[in-house]
């Protein structure tokens, strides 16, 4: 039996589909961006340094999937690279939120594994996750590089890192969608700067 849609529901998912379209079609003026901060990562894993990666709930699954890409494989046949999503061990958020609080989930991580000239991959919908500022601020005091992309005008991390590209919406769906385009671009040029004998 047939579902039947309601015109005005139809109406509304035209609607998000074309809000998204128009969302990451406005990632083409941040094109240089890419380029240079893929150009950041290439020199990162070529000096045998390590991306890391954080966010939150989607942005979490964001930050893990640009790292389990880098440490399989995106689109080429290539060696591993040196990836780690700092949302992914289970152990280590529980253990650090149960006894340093939340907001230290990512801090003490990039404490225990952050070296200078490694990056830092932020994904972040609003710039506000406590975790992430902190995270953030002790990255640049370590020598780390960092890499924030944002949305809603960046929050408290606008301009604070090395590079970064904020999504001109306010919808966090949206956002997220273009910060996967952004991250596919990314591991496209990465792939490109690591062929066969690399």
């Amino acid at each position: 039996m047939a579902i039947r849609v309601s015109p005005m529901k139809r109406k509304q998912i035209q609607k998000t589909i074309i809000e998204s379209e128009r969302i990451v079609a406005s990632l083409k003026r941040h094109a240089g961006r890419i380029l240079t901060i893929g150009e950041e990562l290439i020199a990162c894993l070529r000096s045998g340094r390590t991306i890391l990666t954080a966010g939150n709930g989607g942005s979490a699954a964001e930050a893990l999937h640009m790292a389990e890409e880098l440490t399989g494989r995106y689109r080429s046949d290539r060696r591993p690279l040196s990836a780690l999503c700092l949302a992914a061990d289970a152990t280590a958020l529980t253990c650090i939120g149960n006894d340093f609080g939340f907001a230290q989930v990512f801090v003490r991580q990039l404490e225990a594994l952050g070296r200078p000239g490694d990056v830092v991959v932020f994904f972040s919908t609003s710039g506000k996750s406590e975790n992430l500022v902190k995270a953030l601020s002790l990255a640049r005091k370590r020598g780390l590089k960092t890499v924030c992309l944002l949305g809603r005008g960046g929050g408290r991390m606008a301009g604070r890192g090395d590079h970064e590209i904020i999504v001109a919406s306010q919808s966090t769906g949206r956002i997220q969608e273009a910060h996967q385009v952004v991250m596919h671009l990314l591991l496209e040029i990465i792939e490109e700067g690591f062929g066969l004998k690399d």
